[in-house]
């Protein structure tokens, strides 16, 4: 029971970030640092969106104040399916969702390659999720 979630930049086939679970019954993203991932963006709640594994299917269940959405609609509790991509806020991190061993799975090449540019604009993107901000709600808490 393998699944890997990764941090997805708006159009860009290439993640910026990778976690891969395995035999992990409850996976919890969100801001808070107890979480399984940790994405860090105003609008991801501290415990955002748990990925569960419930008899033979895994399910997507939305536990933030700023939603979580699939295709633009907002979810409450959906059964994954692979390779979907789901939206923290509307506007915020996009997960998409793979289930099984992807290290053993084919890998398509890319057509077209990356400018270094954007390649830039893509670390500063991860960048902005990953790092915590120098000042937030939370230290005047």
């Amino acid at each position: 029971m393998v699944i890997t979630v990764s941090l997805r930049q708006p159009h860009q086939s290439t993640p910026l970030q990778k976690w891969t679970f395995e035999n992990e019954p409850i996976i919890r993203i969100g801001r808070a640092v107890d979480n399984h991932v940790v994405l860090h963006s105003s609008v991801v709640s501290r415990h955002h969106v748990e990925i569960r594994h419930i008899a033979s299917y895994w399910q997507v269940i939305n536990v933030g104040n700023n939603g979580t959405y699939l295709n633009g609609e907002l979810i409450t509790t959906i059964p994954v399916v692979d390779g979907m991509i789901v939206a923290l806020a509307t506007s915020g991190p996009q997960l998409q969702i793979n289930l099984g061993d992807t290290a053993q799975k084919p890998r398509q090449k890319t057509l077209l390659s990356q400018h270094p540019a954007s390649q830039e604009n893509q670390a500063k993107e991860r960048d902005t999720y990953l790092q915590k901000p120098k000042f937030s709600s939370e230290s005047f808490l």
